[in-house]
């Protein structure tokens, strides 16, 4: 049913959709060589590498915050049912994830905001669900989907870039849709949701990646979408995960969040890993450190 935290007025409750292996360690963290994976064992395994066949562990998950009121989503993984052949773990998924959010105590209907950090893939798949052949509608019917204008302008195919066909697809089923049916706002720059929540520009992984801050009775957090893929990028915040597009602009980002966060005591949450998910930040030598390691509600 997922794990809790509260902050302030605010329930953070996770969902996870899956969670294990994905593929070789530095294939997913390329820059990030043997040495520094073993250097950091005792924090990566077993949570998030498995050493002996040397695989990065990742999970999808949705962060379920109910703040003000309202039910807030944070990325919605990847959907059932989708065309994604040049990724073979993404393509025609059948998982019961909304019977996961209606264990967790959140029906479709229920979702006033939902958020999509970035629109790759794995962040917006369950913003729609099939109805028939070819058509795709708003999962949740009652929600407005929060997508970062800069994104939304660099992935549709109107626009005449050299996409790939995974790309245009994710467009088409899961981005298109919410869109057309005028539940969409494309925001740039920074967004307030309400007086917890607010969501800034944060680019680099793609274009339009943005964070989300929280900020209630005097505690923090940071949702960091795919800012960082593993912990390893903790100590090393200039090493990229191989789906940054921007490298520069990523890593420079990675570094001012990390930075933030240690200095404002945020609990930084990104959006794939495993174990306790979510972690308080310390500088350290040459980057950054684990100070803790969240703890959940039961």
């Amino acid at each position: 049913m997922g794990d809790s935290i509260t902050l302030g007025e605010v329930e953070i409750i996770r969902v996870v959709e899956w969670q294990g292996t994905f593929g070789p360690a530095r294939r997913i963290v390329p820059e990030a060589g043997i040495e520094m994976w073993e250097a950091d064992e005792e924090l990566l395994a077993p949570d998030f590498w498995e050493r002996e066949s040397d695989q990065w562990i990742g999970a999808l998950q949705t962060w379920v915050l109910r703040s003000g009121g309202r039910t807030v989503l944070v990325d919605t993984n990847v959907g059932n049912g989708r065309e994604r052949p040049s990724m073979p773990m993404f393509h025609h998924r059948n998982t019961d994830f909304l019977g996961q959010l209606t264990a967790a105590g959140v029906r479709p209907e229920d979702v006033d905001i939902v958020v999509n950090t970035h629109l790759h893939a794995d962040h917006v798949g369950w913003n729609t669900v099939g109805q028939g052949p070819g058509t795709w509608v708003p999962a949740f019917p009652n929600a407005t989907y929060l997508m970062p204008a800069a994104d939304h302008a660099h992935f549709d195919p109107a626009n005449g870039r050299d996409l790939r066909p995974d790309d245009v697809a994710l467009f088409e089923d899961s981005v298109a849709p919410v869109v057309a049916a005028g539940q969409a706002v494309l925001w740039e720059g920074e967004h307030r949701i309400d007086e917890n929540l607010v969501l800034e520009s944060a680019p680099g992984h793609t274009p339009g990646s943005s964070v989300l801050r929280l900020r209630s009775g005097g505690e923090r957090a940071v949702f960091v979408g795919d800012l960082l893929h593993s912990p390893v990028q903790i100590a090393h915040p200039a090493h990229n995960s191989c789906f940054c597009e921007d490298e520069t602009g990523a890593a420079a980002t990675r570094l001012r969040v990390l930075a933030r966060a240690a200095d404002e005591h945020e609990l930084v949450v990104p959006a794939h890993f495993g174990g306790p998910g979510a972690f308080e930040v310390r500088r350290g030598a040459g980057g950054f450190a684990v100070r803790k390691w969240a703890s959940y509600d039961a």
